[in-house]
């Protein structure tokens, strides 16, 4: 993976990316996730997010689980493969999964986000 300098993130992935882990620090000290703490946890880690971005952000995150939510990891993945055969024909061999092309990502200093103090 490509190593990317915070300062050259563009704006919306940074915003993302301060907004979820103000929300990090929150859900882990058991705090309300709310856009007044989102944007002071933000604020104190020298960084600036639009201020319709925190507030969306808030809002996707009230009412959700986010424990349960970083524990799964998610969505649970969607069931693959055929069912068993049940009557008394062969089943059909599947084809030969379709390898992908893989795409390189770029590699972020995460704590250069918020700096040492956290």
């Amino acid at each position: 993976m490509a190593k990317v300098p915070v300062d050259q993130i563009d704006q919306r992935l940074r915003d993302e990316l301060c907004s979820a882990y103000a929300a990090l620090i929150l859900q882990d000290d058991k705090k309300e996730i709310t856009e007044e703490s989102l944007n002071k946890i933000i604020s104190a880690s020298g960084n600036k997010v639009t201020s319709n971005f925190v507030r969306l952000f808030a809002r996707s995150c009230q009412g959700q689980d986010l424990d349960k939510f970083l524990v799964g990891g998610g969505a649970p993945a969607p069931a693959t493969g055929a069912p068993a055969p049940t009557g008394g024909a062969p089943a059909k061999q599947a084809a030969a999964p379709v390898e992908e092309p893989k795409v390189e990502e770029e590699e972020v200093e995460m704590g250069d986000l918020f700096g040492d103090d956290f």
